[in-house]
């Protein structure tokens, strides 16, 4: 009988809730725009998530609750064109700035 052949463990995805927050306690992303509440927005084209996989924090960005709202309704890539946003690169310093940077590498 042939030996089983064994899949690669799925990484998980981290999850880390103060980030999340603190991402929270910043403005939102789109230039010029100062209304409140913050919604904690994942970027998912070019990241680790996918349609219907949420991705990890450290690919999260503040948006308002109307610009939320919007990036899911017109589509990410749409969004960042329209506002001349570099979503990737946003996320990427919200996570090298966090206080919570260790907590969303990969174990």
């Amino acid at each position: 009988m042939p030996e089983k052949i064994r899949s690669k463990p799925k990484k998980a995805l981290r999850v880390c809730p103060a980030h999340r927050a603190w991402v929270r306690m910043h403005r939102c992303c789109v230039l010029g725009c100062a209304k409140l509440p913050i919604e904690c927005a994942h970027v998912r084209h070019g990241t680790d998530g996918g349609v219907g996989l949420k991705p990890s924090d450290r690919w999260a960005i503040s948006l308002c609750t109307w610009h939320y709202g919007e990036q899911h309704r017109i589509g990410e890539s749409r969004f960042a064109q329209r506002y001349d946003l570099d979503l990737i690169a946003l996320a990427c310093e919200f996570a090298r700035r966090s206080p919570h940077r260790e907590r969303l590498a990969w174990q």
